[in-house]
């Protein structure tokens, strides 16, 4: 692949609730567009944890998935697709502990996206040992991400569907957004 300059990258995040289907949908992507997407950091960071996560944890997290959005980008090939970002990391400070780090607006003021995928709920919850959030949570976490991205004015397109029309959805605005 091609190594572009960060200007002419186009960085889309794939975001939503829990059993959504993000990260499908960034290999999907990625491999639509011959490129590669930032993976998920907290799902390996949580399931290593031998103990309940705290504040301190999160940050790491968050601060980690800066860092690989920094190290993909140097590997993307004209898109960069993101399987999560600091919009979901906020709103998982705000519900668990009720506080955000101090830096974390800033960094989500000045990031670089230029589109953002919120994956709506229609495919089912699936529980595994790091899920937290399944029922109705779903719906306000989904307004919670939705609601954020308006705040900041980030651009975004709700991903409906399911199996391949949710794909054939997630690639046809992901094709308008790039002509």
């Amino acid at each position: 692949m091609e190594k572009k300059s960060k200007k002419d990258i186009k960085r889309i995040v794939i975001i939503g609730p829990e059993s959504t289907g993000k990260t499908e949908l960034a290999q999907y992507l990625a491999g639509q567009f011959n490129t590669v997407y930032v993976p998920e950091y907290a799902r390996k960071y949580i399931e290593d944890l031998n103990r309940p996560y705290n504040f301190a944890d999160i940050e790491t997290i968050a601060r980690k998935q800066i860092e690989l959005g920094e190290e993909y980008d140097l590997k993307a090939n004209m898109i960069l697709f993101f399987d999560t970002y600091l919009i979901i990391t906020k709103v998982w400070f705000n519900v668990v502990f009720k506080r955000i780090p101090e830096w974390l607006d800033d960094a989500i003021k000045k990031s670089d996206i230029d589109l953002f995928l919120l994956c709506d709920t229609e495919l089912p919850w699936i529980p595994d040992k790091v899920r937290e959030n399944g029922g109705k949570m779903r719906e306000k976490l989904f307004d919670m991400y939705k609601y954020e991205l308006q705040h900041y004015g980030f651009k975004f397109a709700i991903i409906t569907g399911t199996g391949d029309a949710r794909f054939n959805n997630a690639l046809k605005i992901v094709q308008t957004f790039i002509k």
